[in-house]
């Protein structure tokens, strides 16, 4: 690949979950401390990823598979996210700042695949190519972090209280409005499918695989991923808003420690598979959400310090020897035939149904364990999710028998 094709489509990926980074991971604390948010609120706040993910397939199905350029979508996509970044950004109430995120991430969830088509079609060999693109992406979430945290300082104490953090949100417009003028100068990716040629509803959700739940041992695999996505909820909507709470410093910065475990998981994931096979590591995949959070209802932000340095370090452990396996078992059970269809339906079920229930059930416990004080009983409330991910790894080691994937899990091009 040309050096400045590769430079373009890092850049764009560097862009994209820089983007994401900047406001989604203190969002929680945001919105509790400046807009005065129950949990529950916090709860449809994240619950929007979840209806942008049910939301997405339709958009690139119906609209960029068939009519118009990819990259003229993304870039169009992106400007007008920009926009509803900055209305996010100025709402002084949770009742003005719901409406502007809601359809600001049925807008960003479609440019994940989109930026993804973009990168393949410039490809001879994805398998090699993709992962040193998607990187990248890795690095813009990271840096994001780095930036709330060491650079402008938001998620100080003093400065969260004077309403800092709202920063973030004109950062993300500001980043989405330059992603979206790049857009335009990436690489033609014009749509291939026939637009004559008729498309259902089944087709776009992914439901021409649902013939993979008659597979007992699929379905039991397919069940457990939508129940452990409920602690995988916790973590998303409470894990800043916690670490600000209870007194660490830059909780923003320290958590990116949880995106460079992902980068370093995944390189020794093949590895992992390759020795102990598909049942143990989605197993410790799942036992990893258990210990995290056991780890956090003790730790604290002073001698327990470096047990939740360790829970947020587990989550290359959690996301990747669970998630990216499950996509690497799910693309081995569909067959060439069924293989988008397979990869559409578990997102569907992950990132759409259960995440939407797991940030349901996470915003209800965080109000039930609010305290006359104003503070939360964390204790108990990360005692919950440990619970529920050990229930699931009790189901799925009962029910799931072990076989073996003949694919090769390091030339699967994966999302991080």
């Amino acid at each position: 690949m040309p050096l400045l094709l590769r430079t373009k489509l890092s850049f764009m990926m560097f862009l994209e979950f820089f983007i994401w980074g900047s406001w989604y991971v203190t969002m929680g604390t945001f919105l509790g401390i400046n807009l005065e948010a129950t949990g529950a609120q916090v709860g449809s706040a994240f619950s929007t990823q979840s209806f942008g993910a049910i939301i997405a397939p339709f958009i690139i199905g119906l609209i960029a598979d068939r009519y118009f350029n990819a990259e003229k979508i993304l870039g169009a996509l992106h400007l007008l996210g920009a926009l509803f970044l900055y209305l996010a950004y100025q709402a002084e109430s949770f009742a003005n700042f719901y409406p502007f995120i809601f359809i600001y991430m049925v807008l960003y969830m479609p440019t994940l695949a989109l930026v993804n088509s973009v990168s393949f079609r410039q490809m001879d060999d994805p398998g090699k190519e993709f992962p040193r693109i998607r990187v990248w992406g890795t690095i813009g979430w990271i840096i994001s972090g780095l930036v709330i945290s060491y650079v402008f300082f938001w998620d100080a104490a003093d400065n969260m209280r004077e309403g800092m953090l709202k920063n973030t949100f004109l950062m993300g417009a500001i980043a989405s409005a330059v992603l979206g003028v790049f857009s335009f100068s990436l690489p033609k990716t014009p749509p291939k499918a026939d637009k004559s040629e008729k498309i259902s509803v089944r087709e776009i959700l992914g439901l021409d695989a649902i013939g993979l739940l008659k597979d007992k041992n699929y379905a039991v695999f397919f069940i457990s991923s939508i129940l452990i996505c409920i602690p995988l909820a916790f973590y998303y909507q409470n894990a800043n808003p916690f670490l600000a709470e209870i007194g660490v410093s830059d909780p923003t910065g320290k958590m990116t420690i949880g995106q460079i475990s992902e980068a370093l998981f995944l390189l020794l994931l093949p590895l992992f598979f390759k020795r102990f096979g598909l049942k143990i590591t989605l197993i410790v995949g799942m036992l990893a959400w258990s210990v995290r959070y056991a780890l956090f209802s003790i730790g604290d932000a002073d001698q327990g310090l470096y047990l939740l340095l360790i829970g947020i370090a587990l989550h290359g452990i959690c996301y990747d020897f669970f998630f990216v396996s499950g996509q690497i078992y799910t693309d081995s059970k569909a067959g060439e035939k069924f293989q988008s269809a397979a990869q559409g339906l578990i997102t569907l079920a992950t990132y759409g149904l259960g995440m939407l229930i797991g940030f349901s059930i996470a915003g209800q416990i965080t109000d039930i364990y609010l305290q006359a004080d104003g503070l939360h009983d964390w204790q108990s409330i990360w005692r919950i999710p440990a619970l529920i991910a050990i229930l699931v790894v009790v189901f799925f080691s009962i029910l799931f028998k072990n076989e073996s994937v003949n694919k090769k899990p390091i030339n699967k091009p994966i999302d991080i």
